[in-house]
């Protein structure tokens, strides 16, 4: 696992100026400047999140998959595709946890009128009418397309760049929704219950982090199929 994790570049930190004190028992030491992650210790919280996500696995739920910046939108996107699960793939919308029946009006919404246009029932309107619905659905799409499989209050939560998305870090604590997250040397890695230390601005190293969860899911799914 370390030289995957290597390979991957998920070793690499910040400027030793931008780290967070919960992540100094990590760090194995510097190279120009830039902090070095120790992977032996990388390669354990991993192994505690994977084994996390196969029980999860085994119980069939359903998480929500966050990954704003670019570096992470791709890998987020295809992992929550796979599992089948909701996913953000963009800006982090205030109040998808804490207000989360007003999200679901939203999410109920940008359905009806997606599936009012796929049938031809939008023809009764003028074209000036079906313009201003198509933006409405372009616009909606953009925030909540992703969350479509959220149905209710997800049992779990991804988290790539706790320090980026800490508003959704915050809302998940609030109402105890377990983050496992892929954490800089910049994050605060007490905030997460299955913090993963390591390069968390690199596609590669997340999409390694990303796949090794996934395959923990799928591992746990099939385990629980195999008793039905």
């Amino acid at each position: 696992m370390v030289g995957e994790l290597f390979g991957a570049g998920a070793h690499y930190g910040f400027v030793k100026s931008r780290r967070h004190p919960s992540a100094k028992p990590f760090i194995f030491g510097s190279k120009n400047n830039i902090e070095i992650f120790d992977l032996e210790k990388t390669s354990l919280e991993l192994d505690k999140a994977a084994a996390f996500m196969e029980e999860k696995g085994k119980e069939g739920a359903t998480g929500l998959l966050l990954g704003g910046k670019s570096e992470a939108r791709e890998a987020i996107k295809k992992a929550a595709e796979t599992l089948e699960m909701p996913y953000v793939a963009g800006r982090w919308i205030g109040g998808t946890l804490s207000n989360f029946s007003e999200i679901k009006k939203r999410i109920a919404k940008l359905e009806d009128l997606t599936d009012q246009r796929e049938k031809g029932e939008l023809a009764k309107y003028t074209k000036k009418e079906r313009l201003l619905i198509d933006r409405d659905i372009a616009k909606l799409t953009i925030y909540f397309g992703g969350l479509s499989r959220l149905k209710s209050l997800p049992k779990f939560m991804i988290i790539i760049d706790p320090k980026k998305e800490r508003n959704a870090v915050l809302e998940a604590k609030k109402i105890n929704i377990p983050i496992v997250g892929l954490a800089g040397s910049d994050s605060n890695l007490h905030e997460i219950e299955y913090a993963i230390p390591g390069n968390d601005a690199s596609r590669a190293s997340i999409s390694f982090i990303v796949n090794k969860l996934v395959e923990a899911y799928k591992k746990g799914r099939v385990e629980t199929e195999k008793l039905t």
